[in-house]
């Protein structure tokens, strides 16, 4: 199967956190040029942070797409000319106040590729120990907590955890990585 060839783009929308541009592709069998809403975002992250106790620090925070709570593992966007990486270790001490021993890199994934250009990488941060109170961004707000991590699949099964990217960064967890 050939790919389709991106012919332009239009900016359509500047907004706080990402941009919506139509993009025009040919499709390789000859059709007309179609145009696609692609929402061109940074790179985001999510870290475990993982307790020498084998627990889990979770928060629960407030989520405006579903005007609910959700469970989580610290999560955010990469700054601009930041390292996933860097990204991670930040807002694992951002919003729990923990540093690590090691922080291992598990992998990544697409958060949506039919309308988004970005990549959520997931980390998992060994030996997680409060060093510091959490620091917030002006926008957030949550509860931090801990869940034994034999407990996590059954929190994910059982619908506690519905958030598709930490459901992704545990599926990307393998027991070598707890070494």
């Amino acid at each position: 199967m050939e790919p389709w060839r991106r012919k332009g783009s239009d900016r359509l929308q500047r907004c706080g956190i990402f941009d919506l541009d139509r993009v025009s592709f040919d499709p390789p069998d000859g059709r007309p040029t179609q145009s696609f809403y692609v929402i061109e975002a940074p790179d985001w992250i999510n870290i475990i942070p993982l307790t020498p106790e084998r627990t889990v620090r979770m928060i629960k925070q407030f989520r405006y797409g579903v005007a609910g709570f959700t469970c989580e593992i610290p999560g955010g966007m990469c700054d601009p000319g930041e390292l996933p990486l860097d990204a991670a270790v930040r807002e694992l001490r951002e919003e729990t106040g923990y540093s690590a021993r090691k922080v291992v890199e598990l992998g990544w994934v697409h958060p949506n590729p039919a309308i988004q250009n970005n990549r959520c990488y997931s980390y998992l941060a060994l030996d997680a120990e409060r060093v510091s109170e959490p620091s917030p961004d002006p926008n957030e707000a949550f509860e931090a907590f801990d869940v034994p991590l034999v407990e996590i699949p059954e929190w994910i099964a059982s619908g506690r955890i519905t958030h598709a990217l930490v459901v992704a960064a545990f599926q990307l967890l393998r027991p070598e990585h707890l070494a």
